[in-house]
């Protein structure tokens, strides 16, 4: 007897997650968008994952760590070939990471059927937290099958990123561009992070723009107005506040 696996992309989601929806639910508890993210295996990936994260975030110990994020991470091993999973994830930057990151893992572990993507409705795309339990569930119904060649593309994006492929992330992206529209901005969103020479990448520039329009480098409003014009990003506080200070620093 197959089961059904939930990855959601926060606890949030897992909170407000609707009743009538069975199956057990994996929590992504992950910012790889942020940090180092190099390592061939999980094992290797997780031990500088919960360096940095204790490092950078106050979040608690590596202990805590492995407990929580590693440990729940390292439930989607135990995930059958006939088990459905739907993988809950948003279409900003930081979402799309961490899906290619649990879409990799299940491959690179022979789980190659039953999978599928299931996203917020128009007008919610960077945000389930806006959506209703019925909004949700509609949007479950809508879920995407991920397979054949798609699947394969869609996993290497991972290794990719974590290899600083930017060329050969943009032309998966571009492949898939009719099925998956939403690719093509998250990966455009990345390569634009990037600095080159004087300019410092696109959320340093939009923030200092912000600060400009603004009059002000006070974090609540330049937070809040860096997640109005950058929500492709999909950036929290602790990501934006990080940029603000090594912009204060540079002054």
């Amino acid at each position: 007897m197959h089961r059904t696996y939930h990855i959601v992309n926060g606890d949030c989601l897992k909170e407000m997650f609707p009743k009538n929806i069975e199956g057990e639910i994996i929590v992504a508890r992950e910012c790889l968008v942020d940090g180092d993210v190099s390592g061939d295996s999980l094992d290797e990936l997780l031990q500088l994952r919960a360096k940095f994260i204790c490092s950078k975030y106050p979040v608690g110990s590596e202990e805590e760590y492995h407990q929580g994020t590693s440990a729940e991470l390292k439930k989607i091993l135990e995930i059958n070939e006939k088990d459905e999973v739907n993988l809950w994830f948003e279409d900003d930057l930081f979402c799309q990471v961490n899906f290619w990151f649990c879409l990799n893992l299940l491959f690179e572990n022979d789980k190659k059927q039953n999978i599928f993507l299931v996203r917020p409705n128009q007008g919610n795309e960077y945000s389930f937290g806006r959506m209703n339990q019925q909004e949700l569930s509609v949007a479950y119904e809508h879920k995407k099958a991920i397979i054949g060649k798609s699947l394969e593309l869609l996993a290497k994006l991972w290794r990719m990123y974590q290899h600083e492929n930017w060329m050969g992330m943009h032309e998966i992206a571009e492949q898939l561009k009719e099925q998956f529209p939403f690719l093509l901005p998250a990966v455009n969103a990345q390569i634009d992070r990037l600095s080159k020479e004087k300019y410092e990448g696109r959320p340093k520039e939009s923030l200092r723009k912000i600060i400009s329009d603004l009059e002000t480098t006070e974090f609540a409003p330049v937070f809040q107005e860096f997640c109005k014009r950058e929500e492709v990003y999909g950036f929290g506080d602790f990501q934006v506040r990080a940029l603000l200070d090594e912009i204060l620093k540079n002054k």
